[in-house]
């Protein structure tokens, strides 16, 4: 793996990916608090092309709603950093990527930027799998300074991401 990549996020997403390529299945990530790292991850292993589609980093509000479709309204509802914002994220990622998975995250990675209800390290997680209600989310709480919540972010997400493979 390269530099940029640690070890850990290197096996991970090296492991994603001999699952998916087993499986023959294909991928699409929509990232907002991660900026693309789970992305740079699994385009760092070889043979990648094979099985990773596409993915979106949709930092801003107004560009998960012009690239992924997701709802302004939902977002003005429940946040950027919600559930029904990463599943919207997970959900359009799959169908615009025409994937059989989808990962998407989510959260406030500071220093600033947290709330009573959001703190610092809040990160909300969703996988998008093959079934038409195939939706699962969790929310996280990532301790650390920016580079550790989003580096903890992207390794939790492909660790679920493994076991739903498996």
């Amino acid at each position: 793996m390269a530099d940029i990549i640690d070890p850990q996020l290197g096996w991970l997403a090296t492991e994603v990916g001999h699952a998916l390529r087993d499986q023959q299945q294909t991928i699409a990530t929509a990232e907002s608090c991660t900026g693309g790292l789970l992305a740079a991850a699994l385009t760092e292993v070889p043979g990648s092309s094979a099985w990773f589609m596409s993915g979106w980093v949709t930092y801003s509000n107004a560009a998960k709603h012009r690239d992924l479709g997701v709802d302004p309204a939902l977002i003005e509802q429940h946040g950027a950093v919600s559930q029904p914002v990463v599943e919207a994220m997970a959900r359009r990622a799959r169908q615009r990527a025409g994937t059989n998975w989808a990962i998407a995250v989510s959260g406030v990675a500071g220093p600033s930027g947290g709330s009573p209800d959001k703190p610092v390290g809040t990160v909300w997680l969703a996988w998008a799998g093959p079934g038409p209600d195939d939706v699962r989310s969790e929310r996280c709480h990532f301790d650390g300074a920016r580079a550790v919540v989003r580096h903890a972010a992207a390794c939790h997400t492909l660790t679920i991401l493994l076991e739903r493979l498996r």
